[in-house]
């Protein structure tokens, strides 16, 4: 059995964050990406370093929203994450594209 993780909505993500849920949101896209546009409030680790960035994570009950651009990157981060002992793990689906269509507009679309 593979290790569990969640996936949200941008429209969840988007009522977690309006009611104040402490919760860490990784963009896992490259830099010259996230150089681009972001979601606010998310930290830039790329997806080709997981296996060094995640022992730097705090705990591993923390939640984490983990994103990309469409959300296949993300998915394979918390699939990782997962299968080192990560318990609150989330994929947003449809990623940064998804969060400027139908959340925040102003985030540029590319």
């Amino acid at each position: 059995m593979s290790p569990a993780y969640g996936r949200l909505t941008v429209e969840e993500l988007q009522q977690k964050r309006e009611s104040g849920a402490a919760l860490r949101l990784i963009d896992v896209r490259e830099p010259s990406e996230h150089a681009l546009t972001r979601i606010e409030g998310s930290e830039l680790r790329p997806l080709g370093a997981i296996l060094s960035w995640h022992r730097e994570l705090p705990s591993p009950t923390e939640e984490i929203v983990l994103y990309c651009h469409h959300g296949m990157r993300s998915e394979r981060a918390c699939q990782i994450l997962a299968a080192q002992g990560f318990t609150n793990v989330h994929n947003l689906a449809g990623g940064i594209d998804a969060w400027s269509c139908s959340i925040d507009p102003r985030v540029p679309r590319y």
